[in-house]
């Protein structure tokens, strides 16, 4: 192919109008990027050097761990250590954020993730990702995480890597949605896309359907109508592959929902499941800077102000039609 290509580093110097200082952004991208070469790098060898399976410990969120999770975190946890302006690290796999101070010269950001989403498709060779939020921290921060507990609105940048047949980076900062393509022979993320745009509606939806005796009746009624097959139009196919980031990828590209609705608990309460720091307001993020929506199912996923740093809850993500439409048929009210 002819031309010279453009590369991530390069592309991010021509940033402008962004939600943070382009200076500051290509500081935190060019860490991000490291991180997804790492990691796409293990994954591609992780059955040969045994780095597959449980580690036979529980997590924060009171999972099983895998071994790709604690090494995908310290993947995080090295890079960003003397990753200046990040001075805090907010992940799934840790219970509290890790602090440095070292790194908290002037304006400060954290990087709030999830270090590889999807983790049980590991054993099996499946679809993975990594999803990252940027927040501004405020200039009298303690070492704790109060001044991150705002809605999604507040974030500056945000993005995810999926690790599929080729490794590609999507990310935003408030100006657009642009898509990179690992290519390892240079060893670089080339752009693939700029600017994109997803589709108003698209095909296909995504759902653990396994739980559908769960959900609310209106989740139920939302699924009947777009897998009637009475025209075109409401003519669904359903694509769950179980890596949050694979699915919301294919919508991103080719229009259609992710969902995953509450669901009653032992206690009898109807609760979420997707972490709303570092999942759910990434995503809706990218999904709206690229024409889509995301929503909790009643409101907003950006305008929802977290209580703690792992509060969970049910979204709904995608095209902007679809996402309206769920919200017609009232599926968490």
């Amino acid at each position: 192919m002819g031309g010279e290509r453009m590369t991530l580093m390069r592309h991010l110097l021509t940033r402008e109008k962004t939600a943070i200082a382009p200076a500051d952004l290509a500081f935190v991208m060019e860490r991000i990027d490291l991180v997804g070469k790492r990691i796409a790098a293990e994954l591609a060898r992780a059955s040969l050097g045994g780095e597959l399976g449980y580690t036979g410990e529980i997590n924060v969120q009171g999972e099983k761990q895998k071994k790709l999770d604690e090494w995908t975190n310290k993947v995080f946890l090295e890079t960003f250590e003397h990753g200046f302006p990040v001075c805090s690290l907010v992940s799934e796999e840790m219970e509290k954020p890790r602090h440095y101070t070292k790194n908290c010269r002037g304006l400060s950001y954290a990087v709030i993730y999830d270090p590889l989403d999807g983790s049980s498709n590991t054993d099996i060779n499946g679809s993975l990702g990594t999803i990252f939020s940027v927040r501004e921290r405020v200039h009298s921060h303690g070492d704790d995480a109060a001044d991150l507990l705002g809605p999604g609105t507040q974030q500056v940048a945000a993005g995810y890597i999926v690790y599929g047949p080729a490794t590609q980076l999507v990310y935003t900062a408030g100006a657009g949605v642009d898509i990179f393509t690992l290519d390892d022979r240079l060893g670089e993320f080339i752009l693939w896309i700029e600017n994109h745009r997803m589709p108003k509606f698209g095909g296909t939806y995504a759902v653990n359907q396994g739980n559908v005796t769960k959900w609310h009746s209106g989740t139920r009624k939302f699924v009947e109508h777009i897998t009637s097959r009475k025209d075109k139009r409401t003519s669904y196919s359903s694509r769950y592959c179980g890596a949050l980031v694979a699915d919301f990828h294919r919508c991103l590209l080719e229009g259609g929902i992710y969902m995953y609705p509450s669901e009653v608990a032992t206690d009898g309460k109807r609760k979420g499941k997707i972490r709303l720091m570092y999942e759910i307001a990434p995503l809706a993020m990218v999904a709206e800077q690229a024409g889509g929506r995301g929503s909790n199912g009643k409101m907003r996923a950006l305008d929802i102000v977290p209580r703690e740093i792992h509060e969970r809850q049910p979204v709904y993500i995608g095209s902007a039609d679809e996402v309206s439409l769920a919200e017609e048929f009232r599926v968490e009210e």
